[in-house]
């Protein structure tokens, strides 16, 4: 069997974001363990509408060009590792959005969490994981989350030092459980599609 094909997205489109650094990070993470392959997508790159369309690509083909181009991307993975800001409790309007955008694609594929905020994230991470349960993805149960103090000492905008290094002792042990749990239920996911 293939290795699997993990997408990265990153779901924080704001110039200023602190999105930039987890994703270098899980990404090095996954890269050094050889089981898996791993590509980001950034929503940036995707400048997708509001969802518009008659219904979701489940039902009717979309029209949009950017949401078929995004569609077609997410078809070429295995899996899904969302790095997710909290944004008043719940995840960025940019993913939801990116999340409508497509149905049949996200379907019976892994979905892992590197969530961050004053909190680790949490409450984005438990709305992200309902969410995948709608599109028949298979939300793993480990994920990352950056919070508390943590967050603060390593986020630049409040001072921090911008290195994840700085905090590998409180984060690295949940991201092996998340990839671990990433490799098996994309393999698993694989077999049975």
């Amino acid at each position: 069997m293939a290795k699997p094909k993990i997408a990265i997205i990153v779901s924080s489109t704001r110039p200023t974001r602190f999105a930039d650094i987890p994703t270098a990070w899980i990404k090095a993470q996954a890269e050094a363990r050889g089981d898996m392959d791993v590509e980001v997508l950034d929503l940036r790159d995707y400048p997708l509408p509001f969802f518009d369309e008659v219904a979701s690509n489940a039902w009717a083909p979309s029209q949009n060009a950017v949401a078929v181009k995004w569609q077609k991307k997410l078809a070429e993975f295995d899996g899904y590792i969302f790095v997710v800001a909290e944004y008043n409790r719940s995840i960025t309007g940019a993913l939801k959005n990116a999340l409508d955008q497509a149905y049949v694609e996200w379907a019976k594929k892994p979905a892992g969490v590197v969530a961050y905020g004053s909190v680790g994230g949490t409450r984005a991470a438990e709305h992200l994981r309902l969410i995948a349960v709608e599109l028949q993805m298979v939300p793993v149960r480990n994920g990352v989350h950056i919070g508390g103090g943590d967050f603060f000492k390593v986020h630049p905008g409040f001072g921090g030092s911008g290195n994840l290094g700085d905090i590998a002792g409180s984060i690295e042990p949940s991201a092996k459980a998340m990839l671990d749990d990433m490799a098996w239920w994309a393999k698993a996911t694989m077999a049975a599609r």
